[in-house]
């Protein structure tokens, strides 16, 4: 069966005076349409308990660009702002799904500066990109290739907060097919010590790349609280350490890839743990940790990549006490604190914590599959739950 996969390919450019001015008024005229149109919406929905469509929205706009306070967003190309449009419906569409919450208003200061092109906004030619209103393409630094035989179907142009700028491109990939099937499956335990644990044994470093680059990006910091608000030198000190952020951003994702990249082509099967990652960073002393880790983007990459190859990727409820069980007889221990790294259980096996803990987390997912039921443990005083869906007990006083 042939997979269609669309992949965004992103590329750095460096725009002419002429085009950072535009792509910067579009950015602009983009942010002040979806949040004209969600102000529209929410007032409807406030006053007369109406759901105001898309299609309402875009005769909204349509109104909107006769009127002679906002007749400047006839200067800029109307289809990012007709994609402003879609975009807000789809964060809609998400909210009454209950799968995120009500729609944001969109900050000039914080939110990302974008603006999505479809096909009928631009020019690819020979290799170059030409968007609309614009009379030069793109200088495009091409780092690697696209798809041969493809065209681009949907532009993304946007700028970071270091001041860099991307442009992504949208097309299909027919490279990307299913791997070879493979009997291979593996456990992959996260932590901060070692980055990944496999239940083979085999660890990764943790790059820590946060703590590379702490005392420059604090130094930075400093600089920048000192400066006035609203003055150029605020301005130049904050770019700096923007820039700072983003070098850490960019170590961190690379590494990510590459390790997703090669549990994916290795494994066919690769079981995790379903951390709740947005609690455990409430905690004041590993936050920064945790943050640095990236486990949630590690589970992202992992997910789709998993589609794309045919692989296979099972979660295993955070329950799950995979830490404190005996990978060799199931004996469950009452506790095990954070310090304790190895332990002896009482049938005499001797083991690495995260070794042990990769090892139960690979066995319940295989159970979970084939039977559809999670793995009992032993205990001395026995609850009758599923190891999957274990909690831990409160002792009695």
């Amino acid at each position: 069966m042939d997979t269609h996969v669309k992949r965004a390919y992103r590329y750095r450019f460096c725009p002419t005076d002429v085009q950072a001015a535009e792509l910067s008024r579009t950015f602009g005229c983009v942010r002040k349409v979806y949040n004209m149109a969600l102000a529209a919406r929410t007032q409807a929905w406030a006053t007369q308990q109406e759901r105001v469509t898309y299609n309402a929205t875009s005769a909204m706009l349509t109104a909107w660009k006769k009127t002679g306070e906002l007749a400047y967003l006839n200067e800029v190309s109307s289809v990012p702002l007709q994609q402003a449009l879609r975009h807000l419906q789809t964060a809609f569409t998400h909210f009454f799904g209950k799968r995120a919450k009500y729609p944001r208003f969109k900050s000039r200061k914080k939110s990302r500066k974008s603006a999505e092109y479809t096909s009928s906004a631009f020019r690819f030619r020979d290799g170059k990109l030409t968007l609309a209103k614009m009379t030069e393409p793109l200088d495009i630094v091409w780092s690697r290739p696209l798809p041969e035989g493809t065209s681009p179907s949907t532009v993304t142009v946007s700028q970071d907060s270091a001041g860099r700028w991307f442009v992504s491109l949208l097309c299909e990939d027919p490279s990307v097919k299913p791997l070879p099937a493979t009997g291979q499956a593996v456990g992959v335990d996260v932590g901060l010590d070692h980055l990944l644990t496999l239940s083979t044994g085999e660890k990764t470093t943790n790059p820590r790349h946060e703590r590379r680059d702490h005392a420059a990006l604090a130094r930075q910091q400093r600089r920048l609280a000192k400066k006035e608000k609203g003055s150029a030198n605020r301005a130049r000190a904050r770019l700096k350490a923007a820039k700072i952020h983003a070098r850490t951003a960019d170590r961190r994702r690379d590494t990510l890839r590459k390790l997703t990249t090669r549990l994916v082509r290795e494994n066919q099967t690769i079981v995790i743990e379903d951390l709740a990652v947005r609690n455990m960073v409430k905690n004041r002393k590993l936050a920064r940790a945790i943050s640095d880790a990236a486990w949630s983007e590690f589970r992202s990459m992992l997910e789709y990549k998993a589609q794309w190859y045919g692989r296979e990727v099972i979660a295993v409820d955070r329950w799950f006490p995979s830490s404190r069980l005996c990978s060799a007889c199931n004996t469950l221990r009452d506790t095990m604190p954070l310090h304790v790294r190895t332990w002896t259980c009482d049938c005499g096996v001797t083991h690495d914590r995260d070794v042990n803990a990769a090892n139960n987390l690979l066995a319940a997912g295989l159970a979970v599959t084939v039977c559809g039921a999670g793995v009992r443990p032993q205990r001395s005083t026995p609850d009758g739950q599923s190891a999957t869906k274990q909690k831990p007990s409160r002792r009695e006083p």
